[in-house]
């Protein structure tokens, strides 16, 4: 038993690493009304949501019958297979949330888990009939085929669910306050507050009270015959609580509303997916209990986890304290927050994500319907509900710098729906993925309040469709993955247990890596886009070091091209795609900074010439070093020697003219810049010799089609890289005569 000791040590050191990196990921999303809503601080937000996590996790043991008899039939495995198969769901789940938390994607813990416990079981089952000699179709006597069903159902069908209901709440909920809400809400408030918080209530307290196990039975007894008076009391109660508070006080009611609402979210988020953390280090701590009690433990079958589940509070208390130590430190966590709340922003700024087909065919889709319901409505009633999202208001209420994703009647609505419809799972024992609620709500209630406009949404939509393929992938990749670790410990034993624990440990430390490179520069991007420029971040310099990557850029295709090296041509492409994103915060600082150029800057400037000159430089590396990275990479022929000689000179003359250019604005001399001029000039002249020499070249046969057209191609973009240059410079010209920096 030695053996299944260690495994069972490693299993609970798993359980706390699925503790912090599942919090990270899953339940994280009962914070991101709140953050996105700016409703108070981080540190008080965080507070109320670590009450709702004690709670929710004393509440959260009738969940765990999942893990231990859901997926599986425990009575068809012995001992030793089911430890293997524990052992495959949680290495699964460690690895698989910290790579989505790596890349800041919301998946969800509860499909993780269960997908990784039916390929363990459903491959362990393979094993076991092909032993036996057993028929396949014998498989549904290991596998609770209809409990999966159900489970799976349960978990997509709530994502249209969660969306539908979430759009519906929030637009009848901006129809009656609009974003202007602060009058409608002195007449409206205790009610519709009242409604809310009750709500909130009735599906935490009177339908997750029977998941717990420190509850006297009586009591449950109690509220359930009388939940129509529960509901009357708290009705009631929070109706005077919110109208004294709006008549004696000037607390916007709103905001013990989303705090409450944040506490009750995190409850039935720690209630639904504790299971998802430790339900299975649980139950093989159950089976090897039993194993111990047993004559045999080794041909032990396991139906003794049929039995119901008695958790010890004590230790869903240390599981509750885990993940509150978890968001409060993790930064990745941090990240995934911000995924949700940047996809559901009512403002424009950086997206994450980029365009794709299918998204702009969804967006063309919705603009025509919308035109449609536009062309039946009356004008008068159009009008009347156009003016009910009217959000003009919104920024004279903030600060730039404090505007918030989105408002607190949006907050509330979010953190309301999600409460009840995880609540509702919890009730009926279906584990709901928390991340698919609370994610589609946000995005159901950001489309009803209009918030992915035309600049924005096929970003918007893109991020969506994004998010849910994960989700898709997170049942497929857990399945497979955890069907292979089964097979590798079935045969490998414990070497195969302490390989995949050494790959873990180097995988998640590679990850966090990865993630802090990340962060770095998206949290630059947002600050330009935001247009909150650091003040020491100047144009100048900008432009300066964006010089110095062109010259990296092209020394590096130079070689690589010269010597064939792929790997160095490789890089390079890869540098030429940075260069683009870099010179793309380039053209965002300058549209910021327009307003800060006087009259005498702007009747000299031709700024969308400078602009053009910033996308045309990127789109030129770009060209460059993909045609020669694929040239080489087909395996075409090589330069001929002729051709390496003038690439030679052409190097050398645009690498003065890069250096010159970057001493010129190292030291803000513009006196030098006739030197500039003077090499462009140069440069073209050279360009043209060399491009007879290519002709006589095609003539005389000597270099392959291919090659020459290659070739051409990098000369005559090399001479539009010098004019762009000379434009850049001319515009920093014009910068340094204002004797500040522009950011």
């Amino acid at each position: 038993m030695d053996t299944y000791l260690f495994y069972l040590i490693i299993l609970f050191i798993l359980a706390i690493s699925d503790l912090m990196v599942g919090v990270a990921n899953d339940a994280v999303n009962f914070i991101n009304s709140a953050m996105g809503s700016k409703v108070s601080s981080r540190k008080v937000i965080l507070i109320f949501a670590a009450i709702g996590i004690l709670i929710g996790s004393l509440f959260s043991s009738g969940m765990m019958e999942v893990a231990r008899k859901g997926i599986f039939n425990p009575a068809m495995f012995t001992f030793p297979e089911l430890m293997l198969v524990f052992l495959s769901v949680m290495f699964v789940d460690v690895l698989f949330l910290d790579l989505y938390n790596t890349f800041g994607l919301p998946t969800s813990t509860t499909v993780s888990m269960v997908s990784s416990l039916l390929g363990a079981s459903v491959i362990m089952s393979l094993v076991k009939i092909n032993k036996i000699g057993q028929d396949i179709s014998r498989i549904v006597n290991y596998i609770n085929v209809v409990k999966v069903t159900g489970i799976f159902s349960a978990i997509f069908i709530s994502v249209l669910i969660s969306f539908t209901v979430g759009c519906i709440i929030q637009y009848l909920s901006r129809i009656i306050f609009t974003f202007d809400y602060e009058k409608k809400l002195k007449r409206y408030g205790a009610v519709w507050g009242s409604l809310a918080l009750t709500s909130i209530v009735y599906f935490i307290f009177v339908k997750g009270i029977k998941g717990t196990s420190f509850i006297p039975n009586a009591v449950i007894e109690w509220v359930l015959q009388n939940t129509l008076f529960v509901l009357s009391i708290n009705f009631v109660f929070w109706a005077l609580i919110i109208e004294l508070l709006i008549l004696f006080t000037n607390i916007n009611i709103l905001k013990p509303i989303v705090l409450i609402g944040t506490s009750s979210l995190a409850l039935a988020f720690a209630a639904n997916d504790l299971v998802n953390f430790i339900g299975v280090p649980l139950a093989a701590l159950s089976s090897y209990m039993l194993a111990l009690r047993s004559s045999n433990p080794y041909l032990l079958t396991m139906e003794g986890l049929l039995k119901p589940a008695n958790t010890n509070p004590l230790i869903l208390l240390a599981a509750g304290l885990i993940m509150i130590l978890t968001i409060w430190k993790s930064k990745k966590a941090q990240t995934v927050t911000k995924t949700e709340i940047n996809l559901g922003r009512q403002f424009d700024g950086y997206e994450k994500f980029d365009s794709s087909p299918i998204a702009r065919s969804i967006v063309r889709i919705g603009i025509l319907l919308g035109n449609k319901v536009k062309s039946v409505l009356p004008s008068k009633i159009y009008k009347k509900i156009n003016k009910r999202f009217d959000t003009s208001k919104i920024d004279d209420n903030y600060k730039k710098n404090d505007k918030p994703a989105f408002d607190l009647i949006r907050a509330t609505v979010n953190l309301m729906v999600s409460s009840n419809l995880i609540s509702l799972g919890t009730a009926y024992t279906l584990p709901l993925s928390t991340t698919y609620v609370t994610f589609m709500v946000a995005m159901g209630t950001s489309f009803a309040d209009r918030s992915w406009g035309r600049e924005s949404a096929v970003y918007r939509v893109n991020g969506v469709i994004t998010v849910i393929a994960g989700w898709v992938l997170t049942a497929f990749i857990a399945f497979i993955a955890a069907g292979i670790f089964t097979i590798a410990f079935y045969y490998g034993g414990v070497i195969a247990v302490v390989a995949v624990s050494i790959f873990s440990i180097y995988t998640i430390s590679k990850t966090s890596l990865i993630h802090k490179k990340s962060e770095s520069k998206i949290h630059e991007k947002e600050l330009v886009y935001s247009g909150n420029v650091e003040p020491n971040n100047s144009l100048l310099e900008d432009i300066n070091q964006n010089f110095h990557y062109a010259l990296n850029i092209f020394d590096e295709i130079y070689e690589g091209l010269t010597n064939e090296k792929r790997k160095i041509l490789k890089k390079a492409l890869k540098k030429s795609k940075e260069f683009g994103e870099y010179n793309e915060l380039i053209i965002r600082k300058l549209l910021h900074s327009v307003h800060y150029l006087d009259n005498g800057v702007n009747e000299k400037l031709d700024i969308g010439k400078v602009i053009s000159s910033f996308r045309e430089l990127a789109d030129t590396f770009n060209d460059i070093s993909k045609y020669s990275f694929d040239h080489i990479d087909n395996n075409h022929s090589g330069l001929i020697k002729e051709q390496i000689i003038d690439f030679k000179h052409l190097k050398d003359l645009l690498t003065n003219l890069l250096e010159i250019s970057v001493n010129v604005l190292s030291k803000q001399n513009f006196l030098n810049i006739d030197e500039v001029e003077n090499i462009v000039q140069e440069l073209n002249r050279m360009i043209k010799k060399i491009s007879k020499n290519q002709v006589k070249l095609m003539k005389n046969g000597t270099v392959k089609p291919r090659t020459n057209l290659l070739f051409l191609n990098i000369l005559f973009k090399t001479e539009r890289i010098a004019d762009d240059i000379l434009t850049i410079i001319n515009f920093g010209k014009h910068l340094s005569n204002q004797k500040s920096n522009i950011n």
